[in-house]
């Protein structure tokens, strides 16, 4: 790939230098998702698809050079109860800053936010943009939810975002209602804009004055935009609806850490449309973060 100087590229914005204020962190869990998933290579995958992308977003007149993100690196072996004692370990170091956590599977959003939250569960906040409840019983990517409300987080203060028609089963919907989750359907947000959802989302998991940490499942977005999704359904959001909820979601100074889950890249189209959607919408969460931190 030709380099030009005058064309600066998003890779160049991660560094070793572990005093910046974000941080990238690799999840690469896979181990117990519910269909196979090699979604342990999507970390790696996103770094690269980085380099298809520039660091200036034409919106919002932002030269992303202005932050610097440091990459912590991927945790090794982060399936199972040692492999997720290392995710949140690695968390409490990270504790300082604005933490992007990469899946690997959804299974990693009850580590990541554990790791992050600590003693804090009782009064944090959890926001999901996902297809799917996340409510079963055991320990996989369909259980992160459970696994956070039976740790000591309040149902109350947990929203749902973009649930699916015919991708959930009625017990598992009667339990949200039963823990006070707040679920706004993907057919709701036909008719609401983007910044009237992120007001409520906010609100609701605010509420208790903790930490918000907020999970970006991938196939909440519609099959044909995320083929490297394997639980996709069609109808669900497009990309640029997913694009402008992390720019809205980065530009939210209660939120502190965030993680992007559900994609194997090498299940992934030839032109890599998933890996690029993940890893530009990256990108927007930084621009959030940016205005966010300056305004």
């Amino acid at each position: 790939m030709n380099l030009d100087p005058n064309w600066p590229r998003a890779a160049a914005l991660f560094t070793d230098d572990p005093t910046a204020m974000v941080a990238l962190l690799g999840v690469p869990a896979h181990q117990t998702s519910i269909s196979p998933t090699r979604a342990d290579t999507t970390p790696q995958a996103v770094r690269e698809a980085l380099l298809r992308f520039s660091t200036y977003c034409t919106s919002h007149d932002q030269d992303l050079r202005e932050l610097a993100v440091f990459d912590a690196g991927n945790v090794n072996g982060p399936d199972h109860a040692q492999g997720e004692q290392r995710v949140q370990e690695k968390l409490r170091e990270l504790a300082d800053k604005f933490v992007i956590a990469i899946g690997g599977d959804n299974s990693i959003t009850y580590s990541v936010a554990t790791g992050i939250w600590g003693s804090q569960i009782n009064s944090a906040g959890l926001i999901t943009f996902d297809a799917h409840h996340d409510l079963r019983d055991g320990e996989s990517n369909g259980s992160p939810v459970q696994r956070l409300v039976r740790a000591g987080l309040n149902g109350a203060n947990i929203v749902q975002i973009g649930i699916a028609d015919f991708s959930n089963s009625p017990k598992y919907a009667q339990r949200a209602k039963d823990y006070g989750i707040t679920v706004i359907p993907r057919s709701e947000l036909r008719d609401r804009s983007a910044k009237s959802v992120i007001a409520q989302a906010l609100e609701i998991a605010g509420s208790a004055g903790g930490p918000i940490h907020v999970d970006f499942d991938v196939d909440v977005c519609d099959r044909s935009v995320v083929p490297g999704c394997p639980a996709a359904a069609p109808g669900g959001i497009s990309a640029d609806e997913f694009r402008n909820f992390a720019y809205l979601i980065g530009n939210s100074p209660q939120v502190t850490s965030v993680d992007f889950t559900e994609v194997d890249a090498q299940a992934d189209s030839p032109d890599g449309r998933t890996v690029r959607l993940l890893a530009v919408s990256i990108l927007e969460l930084l621009c959030g973060f940016i205005n966010c931190q300056t305004s």
